[in-house]
């Protein structure tokens, strides 16, 4: 094969913390022994939860990284925004003073609130679009790049391909959704206040069909994503759409040995990622707490990562049964899976698969699952044997997860038998370099 010209773009990449960036450094990392010339444009100042300096140290030097600045709002102050525009009560206020700080005049309406629903469809990273595809197109005739890789979230990446596809009408362009947008994701990706209204729906729709009628080919990380977005677009050939899943790092997992037991007799459960709408934790706490005294005396739970202020509040009011450790750079994350004996996974997505689950699987520890019982996400439990799981849903269909769970303390090794052979075939540098065939097919090199 001969050189292929691949210019990334995502909003955030290390040294960026967090999940989201997770993909993009990997693909940086691995597509260089593929023939692959890489350049990586991205925004200097993202919306982060945090920074984690090791996964910069593991991207190749001749990869080309393109910083631009973005007028995104920094993580925190976004996050007092959100809570602001959406009604939600100042803590350490009287009642009647919270609502007086944040509801509007009665009859008028709040002019900044209908505002920023305006300005920041269909998410607030679009601030950067303007900059986006001025660097883009630069880069494109600069650099003769052959293909144009688009990751989202956030959304508002993918607006840039109806753009180039207008200057550039030969360019391959690829759409890569790292989660699915309108059916599953909306409600997350926009601004609270503004993914109910039905402007915001109607441009989130029309802002997906103008981009995937734009792309070449259409990428997501799981088989239901996938058949859910073709299935919007019938009108489309069927060979524009593909799968390649996430995974793991072989590299930076250390393969968990069995836990020694502990002097207190404590089963430790860690949570690694951040608690939010898609994984709000209301039915898991109301199940913790339907057990027995006896059992929950010999949980912890331990929840790494960060964890939006509504959930916070009921996650501490499990008292000494939960520990709320914050947000921690990766390879200190997935150091603190070694200690624990189960790890817990929450999530009521039917059709994406959190990037947790991967790391999961890579380091060999148990999972704990309450999820959509109709997801894709306990289908990959089942098939690779992963561990045992929960209707996300059902008060009593999680307590009985953790009952059995207790009875089968931290003794595992004739009841926890993963498919260690399948679990391999999500190793990250083999899916890099079945993701980097597909490019070299897709821009014919």
């Amino acid at each position: 094969m001969s050189k292929l010209n691949v210019l990334l773009v995502t909003y955030a990449f290390p040294p960026a913390g967090g999940v989201g960036v997770l993909r993009a450094a990997s693909l940086a990392r691995y597509f260089p022994e593929f023939d692959i010339r890489f350049d990586v444009l991205t925004t200097r100042n993202p919306s982060s939860v945090g920074s984690d300096d090791s996964h910069l140290r593991d991207i190749p030097a001749e990869v080309t990284i393109h910083r631009t600045m973005t007028l995104d709002l920094p993580f925190g102050i976004k996050k007092w925004l959100k809570r602001r525009l959406s009604g939600k009560q100042k803590a350490g206020l009287p009642p009647a003073t919270k609502a007086a700080a944040i509801q509007p005049p009665a009859g008028k309406p709040n002019f900044l609130k209908r505002t920023l629903q305006e300005l920041l469809l269909p998410d607030p990273q679009v601030t950067w679009l303007p900059i986006l595809t001025r660097a883009a197109r630069r880069i494109v005739r600069e650099r003769q790049i052959d293909l144009v890789l688009i990751t989202a979230a956030p959304y508002s990446n993918v607006l840039v391909a109806e753009r180039l596809r207008k200057e550039f009408p030969n360019l391959a362009i690829v759409l890569d959704f790292r989660d699915e947008w309108i059916a599953t994701a909306f409600d997350v990706a926009a601004f609270q206040f503004s993914s109910s209204s039905d402007a915001a729906q109607a441009f989130a729709r029309n802002a997906e069909a103008h981009a995937v009628k734009a792309a070449t080919a259409v990428v997501s990380v799981t088989e239901a994503a996938n058949r859910e977005i073709r299935g919007r677009y019938p009108q489309q050939p069927d060979s524009k759409f593909f799968y390649i899943p996430n995974g793991f790092d072989a590299t930076r997992l250390r393969k968990s040995a069995p836990t020694e037991p502990k002097q207190d007799g404590k089963i430790i459960v860690t949570y690694v990622g951040s608690i939010y709408a898609s994984t709000e934790p209301t039915m898991l706490v109301k199940a913790l707490r339907s057990l027995p005294q006896e059992i929950k005396d010999r949980f912890l739970f331990r929840f790494i990562g960060q964890v939006e202020d509504n959930y916070r509040e009921t996650l501490l009011s499990l008292g000494d049964l939960v520990e709320l450790k914050g947000y921690l750079p990766q390879h200190q994350a997935l150091a603190a899976m070694n200690e624990t004996d189960y790890v817990l996974l929450i999530s009521h997505d039917r059709l994406n698969i959190s990037a947790k689950f991967y790391d999961y699987i890579g380091a060999g520890k148990p999972i704990l699952a309450c999820v959509n019982p109709s997801g894709d996400i306990r289908l990959r439990l089942e098939e690779l044997r992963a561990g045992w799981w929960a209707d996300s849903t059902s008060v009593d269909s999680m307590r009985q997860l953790f009952l059995d769970a207790a009875a089968r303390g931290t003794s595992l090794a004739g009841t926890f038998q993963p498919d260690q052979e399948k679990i391999a075939t999500y190793e990250r540098k083999p899916i890099a370099k079945k993701y980097a065939a597909l490019l070299h097919s897709l821009a014919g090199k």
